[in-house]
C-alpha cells in the first residue's frame, strides 16, 4: 500500500458509508427499497469465512449492516467505583455498558452508565451530606425553600422505585450519516432502585401557583469551560411529569448512597424521558411559568424534528421539538453475543424491554434477520418506569451463523422497527432491534 494511502477501519467504513463499506467490504449489492443485501456466491463464501460458519438465512440479512458476530469495538475504561464499561470520552466522562452486564434484575453501580456534561464536583468539595443545600425557587414558587438533605430525609414521606433511565443518544452510533456527539451504542441505559422523596411533595410544600408550566434543574457540576456560575446542563420536565408519584428527588441507589459519577449526593429522576431530564448533584429547582430555558433546553439539544426530515438534510432549530417519553426498546443480556452453541440443544436467551411512559405489552424474537418472529415470554414491571424481563428459546434447523433478534411493543402498539428509524440531526432515540451473534455447530 502507498505511505499516502489512507488505511480505514471497518467501523468507520461502516459509519461512513454503510452501503458502500458492504460493497467495498463483500462485494453485496444492496436494494434501496428493501435495504436487503444481496450476496454473490464468493461475497457470502468471504462473510462466511469471517463470521466462522455458513449463514442460513443470509438471503435475508439487510444491507449496510455490520455482522453482529464483528460488532462489539470495545475499549478499556476504568474509573472509581465502575468495572467493565465502554469508554467513550474522558472530558466530561462519559461510558456504557456492554449489554451482557445489564443482565441483573436491577444494575449493580458499578455497571451503570455515565453520562455527564460537565465536570462533576469532588467528594471533598460535596462535603458533609447531611448539609448538602437545596434551594426551590422559581417565578412560579409560593414560598421559596432551602432545605439541607437532612431536613428532606425528616420532613418527607421516603419512597423507593425501580426506575429505567436512558440516554437520548443511546444508538447513536447506528446512524447515518453520521451525528456528532458521544457514539452510544446500546448500553446509556440501566434500571436501579431509586430512594428518596416524592418530588410532588416538595414542590408542593414550596407551593405551585397556577401558572406554573415547567420545573427545571441546576447541579453542582461544573461548566467545561471553567467559567464560574456558568451551568453545564440546566434541564427539567413540564409539570404534570414532575407531579408523577415516580418522579423522585432521591439520595439512594440500590439500597446505598447514589454512586459519586451518577449524582451522589442527590439527584432527579424522571424516569421514561431522556436521562438528561435527571439532573445531578442537585442543589437547585426552579419552578417556571413558561418551558424551562436552561443550558441544552434551547437550540437542537434534546430535541427532534417534529416532522421527518430526509438523512443529512438541515432542519432549521423553530422545526425541531422537545423529545419526552422514550420510545419502545429492548436488549438481549444473555448470553453474551459471539457464542457457540451446540444444534441438538434449544438455545437458551434473555434480556430487559423498556417503554418510556408507557408498559411493554409484547416481546418477540427472530433467527432469520426479522423474516420471521416468535413470541417471547415477558414479565410485568415491579412497578411503573421499571424495565422488564423476558426469556424465549429458540431451536436452530442447521449449523452456521446466526443472528438472534429481539423486538419489542409498547402498550400503545408500537414496535421497535428493525433497522435504524428516522434520522436526525443529533442522533437521538435509535430504538432499532438488538441483535447477537450465535455459531451454531
Amino acid at each position: 500500500m502507498n505511505k499516502k494511502e489512507k488505511k480505514t477501519g471497518l467501523f468507520a467504513l461502516y459509519r461512513e458509508d454503510p452501503v458502500a463499506a458492504d460493497k467495498l467490504v463483500w462485494g453485496r449489492e444492496v436494494n434501496p427499497l428493501t435495504r436487503r443485501g444481496f450476496l454473490h456466491k464468493s461475497s457470502l463464501l468471504a462473510m462466511s469465512s469471517v463470521v466462522g460458519a455458513a449463514i442460513p438465512f443470509a438471503e435475508a440479512m439487510p444491507g449496510g449492516l455490520i455482522p453482529a458476530a464483528l460488532a462489539n469495538e470495545s475499549k478499556a475504561f476504568a474509573i472509581k467505583g465502575k468495572q467493565g464499561l465502554t469508554f467513550l470520552n474522558d472530558r466530561p466522562i462519559n461510558a456504557e455498558t456492554p449489554p451482557h452486564l445489564l443482565d441483573d434484575d436491577f444494575t449493580p453501580a458499578r455497571y451503570f452508565f455515565v453520562r455527564n456534561n460537565g465536570i462533576p464536583p469532588t467528594v471533598a468539595a460535596i462535603g458533609s451530606v447531611d448539609k448538602w443545600l437545596l434551594e426551590i425557587s422559581g417565578e412560579s414558587c409560593e414560598r421559596p425553600q432551602r432545605l439541607t438533605l437532612a431536613e428532606l430525609k425528616k420532613q418527607f414521606q421516603h419512597y423507593t422505585y425501580a426506575l429505567t433511565l436512558e440516554c437520548a443518544g443511546n444508538g447513536r452510533s447506528e446512524f447515518y450519516p453520521p451525528t456528532k456527539g458521544n457514539q452510544w451504542t446500546t448500553g446509556a441505559v440501566g434500571c436501579a432502585k431509586w430512594t428518596g422523596v416524592r418530588l410532588k411533595d416538595v414542590l408542593n410544600f414550596c407551593g405551585i401557583k397556577k401558572d406554573a408550566v415547567y420545573i427545571g434543574y441546576y447541579g453542582a457540576d461544573s461548566h467545561l469551560s471553567g467559567t464560574p456560575g456558568k451551568a453545564a446542563i440546566s434541564r427539567g420536565v413540564p409539570i404534570a411529569k414532575a407531579l408523577e408519584d415516580e418522579s423522585l428527588i432521591a439520595w439512594g441507589f440500590n439500597g446505598e448512597d447514589i454512586p459519586h459519577q451518577n449524582g451522589f449526593p442527590l439527584r432527579l429522576v424522571t424516569a421514561g424521558w431522556p436521562a438528561s431530564t435527571s439532573g445531578k448533584w442537585l442543589n437547585k429547582l426552579v419552578i417556571r411559568n413558561k418551558v424551562h430555558d436552561g443550558e441544552k433546553m434551547q437550540g437542537q439539544s434534546y430535541r427532534v424534528p417534529c416532522k421527518p426530515v430526509a438523512p443529512g438534510s438541515p432542519v432549521p432549530d423553530e422545526a425541531m421539538c422537545i423529545i419526552e417519553s422514550m420510545p419502545v426498546k429492548s436488549i438481549i443480556t444473555y448470553p453474551e453475543s459471539g457464542v457457540t452453541h451446540s444444534l441438538n440443544k434449544a438455545f437458551q436467551f434473555r434480556g430487559k424491554a423498556w417503554a418510556g411512559d408507557l408498559e411493554v405489552a409484547g416481546m418477540a424474537v427472530s433467527i432469520d434477520f426479522g423474516a420471521s418472529w416468535h413470541p417471547a415470554r415477558l414479565e410485568k414491571p415491579v412497578n411503573r418506569l421499571a424495565w422488564q424481563k423476558w426469556h424465549a428459546e429458540v431451536r436452530f434447523p442447521q449449523t452456521g451463523y446466526y443472528e438472534v433478534w429481539a423486538k419489542a411493543t409498547d402498550s400503545q402498539g408500537k414496535s421497535q422497527p428493525t433497522i435504524v428509524p428516522g434520522w436526525n440531526p443529533k442522533g437521538y432515540l435509535n430504538n432499532a432491534c438488538h441483535r447477537i451473534a450465535v455459531q451454531v455447530v
